[in-house]
């Protein structure tokens, strides 16, 4: 069983979409998801408390900061602006895919995991998450 998630993001930030997922998946199996994107990434994070998903994303802003920074001048990929290569390197950085065991059509997720998407770029895009359940 297969299907593709289309996300819509507005800038940098964690988007979940796990009752999306949820919604979908059927059956028991191992559920495999993956971003087709080359400049964010998937992460199974807290959902309880946003401070997470805003710590997280503070983080990696300081960990990779845009090519605008001066530690950052070595970066030669700037064609589409500061937050380009930096965006690459967080999204090699963090995984591209995951896999979630389904059990009796429901997630085995922990009681405060949600999926999300991690968007790096600054400016809104769509992106696709390619899913296979067997």
């Amino acid at each position: 069983m297969q299907t593709i998630f289309n996300i819509a993001t507005n800038g940098p930030g964690l988007y979940e979409f796990t009752n999306q997922v949820a919604g979908w998946v059927q059956g028991t199996g191992l559920l495999t998801l993956f971003i087709q994107h080359t400049s964010a990434s998937l992460v199974i994070q807290e959902n309880a408390d946003p401070e997470v998903q805003t710590d997280l994303q503070n983080y990696f802003a300081r960990l990779v900061p845009p090519t605008t920074d001066p530690s950052m001048a070595y970066l030669t990929h700037t064609y589409e602006g500061p937050d380009d290569m930096p965006a690459h390197i967080k999204a090699a950085l963090l995984p591209t895919h995951l896999s979630i065991p389904v059990a009796d059509g429901q997630l085995a997720l922990g009681t405060w995991q949600g999926i999300y998407l991690f968007e790096h770029r600054d400016r809104p895009h769509h992106c696709n998450v390619a899913t296979h359940l067997a």
